[in-house]
């Protein structure tokens, strides 16, 4: 793992990509589109949004006071990252305490990068009979790595094939709580 002195070393050679206000105004274009998508829910049948942690915990907490369909709020833990800088298998730490069987769920998540933890999750979902899943994240990184079978329905921005972190994406652990995006400087990380 990395130490605090080595991530404040990457923090400061950082460059900032995206400001605490554009971030903002990424997100307010999310919660009109998912307002959108989920106008037609009613008060007996609320929308389950489940924030993928860690890296969906700060987005949702942005987004969801923003929404205005009726939910009910869970969680769960799946990562392939485990405090790295690359992924490996995907790890399941906590399902989802709710029952997703006939519900309509909303899964936010910070970044789509190769995509395959949001692919296993929509899967996960599925198997457990969820009605529809739509998907939200904060930051789609642009390659040519991404699983061919996944789609993210809302996108609040977009980066270069960059390591990024800040905002709920992390690096080695450290600065999920910062407010911009950053991008890892040429060399570091």
């Amino acid at each position: 793992m990395s130490t605090l002195a080595e991530a404040q070393t990457v923090l400061d050679r950082a460059e900032l990509i995206y400001t605490a206000e554009e971030v903002s105004s990424a997100i307010d274009k999310m919660a009109e589109q998912l307002n959108k998508i989920f106008a037609h829910i009613k008060k007996d049948q609320p929308v389950l949004a489940l924030s993928i942690m860690n890296g969906g915990l700060i987005l949702s907490g942005h987004l969801l006071t923003r929404l205005d369909f009726p939910l009910q709020i869970d969680y769960l833990h799946a990562s392939r990252y485990r405090n790295q800088i690359s992924g490996g298998e995907l790890h399941w730490k906590v399902e989802p305490q709710h029952d997703l069987a006939g519900r309509e769920l909303l899964i936010i998540d910070d970044i789509l990068d190769e995509g395959y933890t949001l692919a296993a999750i929509q899967q996960y979902c599925m198997q457990k009979q969820a009605e529809r899943v739509v998907s939200a994240v904060l930051v789609e990184k642009h390659h040519q790595r991404r699983t061919a079978d996944v789609e993210c329905d809302v996108i609040g921005m977009s980066v270069e094939d960059r390591y990024v972190f800040g905002f709920g994406m992390d690096y080695k652990s450290y600065h999920r709580n910062l407010n911009g995006i950053y991008a890892v400087a040429e060399g570091d990380g």
